[in-house]
């Protein structure tokens, strides 16, 4: 018997359409296909006659490498602003609720057998 994580009838209906990703056979063959895809769009562009305004948007597969490299260039520079504003872990500490501080006889704290405290 299938436990209620499993078992397809017990899920939402986009996880019961969604079950044939679990699958790492077929997560491989979309990742194929995205090759195959991009590929074809690059060959494409070898195909046509473009009206550019710069001479550098005649080579080949340039807005691909470009769009490449842009993206990660903004993943590069998100990652350093991050170094500059990143904050404390206390930094909301003096207002926020989680700060406060209960009295221990409120709390329940419960000791378990042989943990040595």
């Amino acid at each position: 018997m299938k436990t209620p994580e499993t078992d397809p009838s017990k899920l939402p209906w986009l996880g019961r359409k969604l079950l044939w990703l679990d699958s790492k056979k077929n997560v491989d063959r979309i990742i194929f296909a995205l090759f195959v895809l991009c590929a074809g769009l690059i060959a494409a562009d070898f195909l046509y006659h473009k009206h550019s305004y710069l001479d550098i948007e005649n080579i080949p597969g340039f807005y691909a490498a470009y769009g490449f490299i842009m993206c990660a260039a903004l993943v590069i520079c998100a990652r350093a602003i991050r170094v500059i504003v990143k904050r404390n872990e206390d930094y909301y500490a003096p207002k926020d609720v989680e700060s406060e501080s209960y009295p221990e006889d409120q709390l329940g704290r419960e000791t378990i057998p042989g943990d040595g405290q």
